[in-house]
């Protein structure tokens, strides 16, 4: 390994991001009583340009007022190509109170975006001493945003989490396909008669992961547009977590427990880390580096993937 260590990420339970515009109010109170670990209040895709205003006095009012318990309670601004995201931040940051944890940045192309909010944003908690002090997620949803994947998540030391947008990172790559997440009908290999669909993002997810693990970030899969799809979704989510996402959004209710299902560790998953660790504790006692346990070598390395299982298990059983 080189000499330069891995920074460890936040460390926060962040299975589902569960949407809400800011436009609707009346869904606020359930967002809060479900069982998503991160809240993301929507300025952004999910409200009409007439109605980013009064979105945002929903989402500063309910900041204060709407009990979110432990939640993390995330915003995502609108982009910084127009007239409203400045005005997201300050209004948030000197109105709203000291439940708000995080900013979602979306279609972030390169480090200088991530800058000029940070600029903003620090100076705005100088002046107002709040307390809480904001972190960034960003949302990797063009073809410069994966270019410059790596310098964006080293960008700020706000930066906690990235996720890939998948619609408009399609539409920018000029992807052929309306489908948001998933496979796609014509992304295929032939194996004699029988198709086989693959995945289209596993790249870009790929990218996303290494960069995040590289600057202690992180990674989390975007939406899943078919919420009529719960297979697709459990799909979706298991290649992404295989691939070291730590969750997925819900852009509906309903996908709050499959992200949940898939991302929390099982009980058997669990057990076996531990015994991994407690064979391990033995095998060092007695001089060894590595030991056999279930009729496979066990080493350094598999210490590592076992504690990575036991403290995910801890947090959420923690939250």
């Amino acid at each position: 390994m080189s000499f330069r260590i891995q920074p460890a990420p936040v460390a926060r339970p962040n299975r589902c991001q569960l949407f809400g515009p800011g436009s609707r109010p009346a869904i606020f109170e359930k967002m809060a009583a479900s069982a998503a670990d991160v809240i993301n209040l929507d300025l952004e895709d999910s409200v009409a340009p007439s109605d980013k205003e009064s979105a945002r006095a929903n989402v500063i009012a309910a900041i204060s007022e709407v009990n979110w318990g432990d939640k993390t309670l995330s915003v995502r601004i609108n982009g910084l190509d127009t007239p409203f995201w400045y005005r997201d931040v300050v209004d948030l940051l000197e109105q709203a109170g000291e439940q708000l944890d995080q900013i979602m940045i979306p279609k972030v192309g390169n480090a200088s975006d991530v800058y000029a909010v940070d600029a903003l944003v620090s100076a705005i908690e100088a002046a107002k001493g709040r307390s809480n002090r904001i972190t960034f997620e960003v949302i990797i949803e063009s073809a410069a945003g994966i270019a410059h994947v790596e310098e964006i998540a080293a960008a700020s030391p706000r930066m906690a989490a990235m996720s890939l947008g998948a619609a408009d990172f399609a539409a920018s790559m000029g992807m052929a396909t309306t489908g948001i997440g998933g496979t796609q009908e014509d992304y295929y290999m032939l194996r004699g008669e029988d198709r086989h669909w693959s995945d289209p993002w596993h790249w870009a997810q790929a990218a996303i992961v290494a960069a995040c693990r590289t600057h202690g970030v992180l990674p989390v899969d975007g939406p899943f547009g078919d919420f009529s799809d719960d297979e697709g979704y459990r799909a979706q989510a298991r290649r992404s977590a295989v691939l070291g996402m730590v969750g997925k959004w819900a852009i509906h209710p309903k996908q709050v427990a499959l992200a949940n299902e898939v991302f929390t560790p099982s009980e058997e998953a669990v057990t076996e880390a531990r015994e991994i660790l407690a064979a391990m504790e033995e095998a060092k006692a007695k001089g060894e580096g590595a030991t056999v346990y279930k009729g496979r070598l066990v080493d350094i390395a598999s210490i590592k993937q076992a504690e990575v299982i036991v403290r995910q298990s801890e947090m959420i059983g923690g939250a």
